[in-house]
C-alpha cells in the first residue's frame, strides 16, 4: 500500500471539493463529526456501567473523545516518524494525526444503547424471528440474515457517516476517504465473512452491509486497499491508520475501565493502583496524594507509556502492516501486552459481572426487544401498502408521527428491516426506556 493513496483526500460523492488553506480536509471531517446528531447521542449511550448516576462514569461519548486524544498523540508520533524516513511529504504529519482523531471520534457512532449488551439484544430478537419467519422476515434474503442476527455496531457506524447522516443517500457526511478507510476496521460484509477461510484481524467482525457495499468497494479502490477474493466476493486488508485508531481504542477502554471500576465500587483502590502501576512504570511517585489522585496520576502515565509502545510497535511490524499480512493487534504486539491482558482479565472476572450492570443488561435486552416489537408492525403495514408511507392508516400513522420514525427510502424488506434497526440503535438509553414504555404501554 501507498501512502499517497492512503491519505486520500478526496470527499465521498463531493467530486467539487477543494480544500481551503486556512481549513485542512481533516478539520472539516473532525467539525462533521462533532456537530453530528449521532455524536451528540453518544453522551447518553453506556459505554460499560449502564444507567449510571455517578457523573465521573464514562459515556461513549466522553470515551470517544478521549480515543481522539490518544489517536491524535499516536498519529502525530507515527506521522513525524513517516516524514522522518521520506514516507510522506513535509507536513503531512497532521494529516496523519487528524485522519486517525477523526476515525476516532467516529469509531462508536454506530453503537446501539446499552453498550455491547445493546448489540447481542438487537441480534437475539432478529435470531428468535428468523427460525420461524413471518411476515418481511420470510421476504428476506437468507444471505443478508447475519447483518441482523449478529447485529454489528461497526457496520452501523459506516452506515451513518457514508450513508444515512447528513447527506442521506448521498455520501452521508461526505467525509474523505482517508478517514472512511482509518475508521474501517473491518474490510468485509457480512456474507463474505462467513467464507473466508484466512484467521485474519481485520475478519473477526464485518464492517459494513450490503447496502453500503458498493461504496465502501469504491473508497477501498481509491484508497488502494489489497483486495481478497473469498467463496462469497471480495474483501480488503486493513488501511495502515486503522491500527492506530484500534490501539487508542484499546489503551482507552481498558485503562478507564479499571479507573470507572474503581470510582464506581466495583473494584478496590489497592486493587486498581496494583493493576495500573506496571503499564504506568515504576518511576512513579505517588507520596501524600490521595486515593483519587494516584488513581488518576497512574492512569495519565498508563496511556502515555502505552502510547509510546504502541508506535515501536507499528514501527517495528511496518512492512508487515503495510503489506497488509499484520495480524495482530499494537497492543498484543507490544512490550505492554501482557500487562494489558491482565487488565482484561480482571475487567473480565470482576467488572463485566458485576451484580448491577449484569441486572441493568437484563433491563436493557428486554427494554429493546419492547421498542423493536413495538416498531416493526409499522413496517409490515408499509409493506402492504406498496411501501407508501402516505397510505398508512389508522394507528400506525400515529405512531410514526409519535416516533419521529425515518420512512424515506423504504422501499423492500430488507431496507425496512435496516430502518429499524437504524433507529432503535440510534437511541440513547434513557429514550430507549422512555419509548419502550410508550409501545408497551407499560
Amino acid at each position: 500500500m501507498e501512502w499517497s493513496k492512503l491519505l486520500n483526500g478526496s470527499r465521498l460523492n463531493e467530486a467539487d471539493y477543494e480544500e481551503q488553506p486556512h481549513r485542512p480536509s481533516y478539520v472539516r471531517d473532525l467539525d462533521r463529526i462533532v456537530f453530528s446528531a449521532p455524536f451528540r447521542r453518544l453522551a447518553n449511550k453506556t459505554q460499560v456501567h449502564p444507567l449510571h448516576d455517578h457523573d465521573h462514569i464514562h459515556h461513549r461519548l466522553i470515551h470517544s473523545v478521549e480515543t481522539g486524544s490518544v489517536g491524535r498523540s499516536l498519529g502525530m508520533q507515527i506521522g513525524h516518524w513517516l516524514e522522518q524516513n521520506g514516507q510522506i511529504p513535509s507536513g503531512g504529519k497532521h494529516t496523519v494525526s487528524g485522519v486517525v482523531q477523526s476515525a476516532c471520534l467516529a469509531h462508536d457512532i454506530g453503537n446501539p444503547p446499552f453498550g455491547h449488551s445493546g448489540e447481542a439484544a438487537i441480534g437475539s430478537w432478529f435470531q428468535e424471528r428468523f427460525i420461524t419467519p413471518s411476515g418481511l422476515f420470510t421476504e428476506m434474503d437468507k444471505i443478508l440474515r447475519s447483518e441482523f442476527e449478529e447485529f454489528e455496531g461497526n457496520a452501523q457506524g459506516f452506515r451513518i457517516i457514508a450513508n444515512t447522516e447528513m447527506y442521506r443517500g448521498a455520501g452521508g457526511m461526505r467525509l474523505t476517504k482517508s478517514v472512511l478507510g482509518a475508521f474501517s476496521k473491518y474490510p468485509v460484509s457480512a456474507h463474505v465473512k462467513a467464507s473466508v477461510d484466512e484467521n485474519y484481524c481485520g475478519t473477526k467482525k464485518f464492517g459494513f452491509f450490503m447496502s453500503e457495499a458498493p461504496v465502501f468497494t469504491s473508497v477501498a479502490a481509491d484508497l488502494g486497499l489489497i483486495e481478497q477474493k473469498a467463496k462469497s466476493g471480495s474483501w480488503w486488508r486493513r488501511h495502515p491508520l486503522v491500527f492506530l485508531v484500534e490501539a487508542a481504542d484499546d489503551i482507552c477502554y481498558n485503562i478507564l475501565d479499571i479507573e470507572d471500576a474503581c470510582t464506581a465500587g466495583d473494584l478496590s483502590f489497592e486493587t486498581v493502583k496494583g493493576a495500573l502501576a506496571p503499564i504506568a512504570g515504576s518511576n512513579t511517585f505517588l507520596d501524600g496524594k490521595s486515593e483519587e489522585e494516584q488513581v488518576s496520576y497512574l492512569r495519565a502515565k498508563g496511556i502515555g507509556t502505552a502510547i509510546d509502545a504502541c508506535v515501536e510497535a507499528f514501527k517495528e511490524n511496518y512492512q508487515d502492516i503495510m503489506s497488509g499480512t499484520f495480524t495482530s493487534s499494537l497492543i498484543e504486539s507490544s512490550t505492554k501486552a501482557q500487562d494489558f491482558q491482565n487488565l482484561k482479565d480482571m475487567a473480565r472476572r470482576q467488572i463485566f459481572k458485576a451484580k448491577r450492570k449484569t441486572e441493568l443488561e437484563v433491563s436493557g435486552r428486554n427494554v429493546l426487544h419492547r421498542v423493536l416489537t413495538g416498531v416493526y408492525p409499522i413496517y409490515e403495514a408499509l409493506g402492504k401498502v406498496g411501501w407508501d408511507a402516505e397510505r398508512l392508516q389508522g394507528y400506525n400513522p400515529q405512531l410514526v408521527r409519535a416516533l419521529g420514525l425515518e420512512l424515506r427510502g423504504v422501499t423492500d424488506a430488507y431496507s425496512a428491516l435496516h430502518s429499524l434497526t437504524d433507529y432503535v440503535s440510534g437511541m440513547t438509553d434513557r429514550y430507549t426506556v422512555k419509548i419502550a414504555r410508550m409501545v408497551s404501554g407499560t
